[in-house]
């Protein structure tokens, strides 16, 4: 299957914007951010890692959306998966962003969602309404490498790597493509990566 790669929007920032804006351009930027930001994308891009680092710059809270639903369920992922299906589970990954969004109360909350949060037609509204979505995209021999790390994602149990993200690539980047920003991450520093999100935000939210 052909690796889908989406022509930049109008708020991709430049892989060369590596440098971390100034404190007060930072402590600018949280005041005008009048929502949660949500980092959408495949598993292996690096949200949560990313997400942590973006809510430090911006001085505020960070939440992983996969985590709290572990929590709620009181069981890992993988079994949610396994004993109730994935229907089941997006329904709760819902109901979890959406009290995450709630409980912001209109603040710059940077939330981390599991890949296929944004791919959910009521979740991808949600976030599109209520948020500010940001889409860390990223190539498919980066993503293979990420995810060889880790042997608990359940798309990946008992399959091909390779095969798997260059399936969901094709699916989901369409709708990736829906958020109003759009960062890669690539095999670089992590911050380069949350320099290119900042850059981007300021670029979204304006004067």
């Amino acid at each position: 299957m052909q690796e889908h790669d989406p022509a930049p929007g109008p708020d991709t920032a430049s892989s060369q914007d590596t440098l971390l804006p100034d404190t007060a351009t930072l402590d600018a930027l949280s005041q005008k951010l009048d929502r949660p930001v949500v980092l959408v994308g495949l598993m292996g891009v690096g949200k949560s890692t990313v997400g942590k680092r973006l809510a430090h710059c911006l001085g505020t809270a960070f939440v992983d959306a996969d985590e709290e639903i572990v929590a709620a369920a009181q069981m890992p992922i993988p079994e949610i998966f396994e004993k109730f299906g994935e229907a089941y589970f997006r329904d709760g990954e819902r109901r979890v962003i959406a009290r995450l969004i709630e409980e912001s109360h209109g603040r710059a909350v940077v939330i981390a969602t599991g890949g296929g949060a944004f791919v959910d037609p009521d979740t991808r509204a949600l976030i599109l309404d209520r948020a500010i979505a940001v889409w860390l995209d990223s190539d498919l021999e980066t993503l293979v490498e990420r995810v060889s790390r880790k042997n608990t994602r359940p798309l990946l149990i008992g399959k091909d790597p390779r095969e798997v993200l260059s399936g969901l690539m094709a699916v989901r980047n369409p709708l990736y493509a829906q958020a109003p920003v759009r960062v890669v991450s690539d095999s670089g520093p992590q911050m380069a990566s949350v320099a290119r999100i900042l850059t981007a935000l300021e670029e979204h939210v304006g004067d």
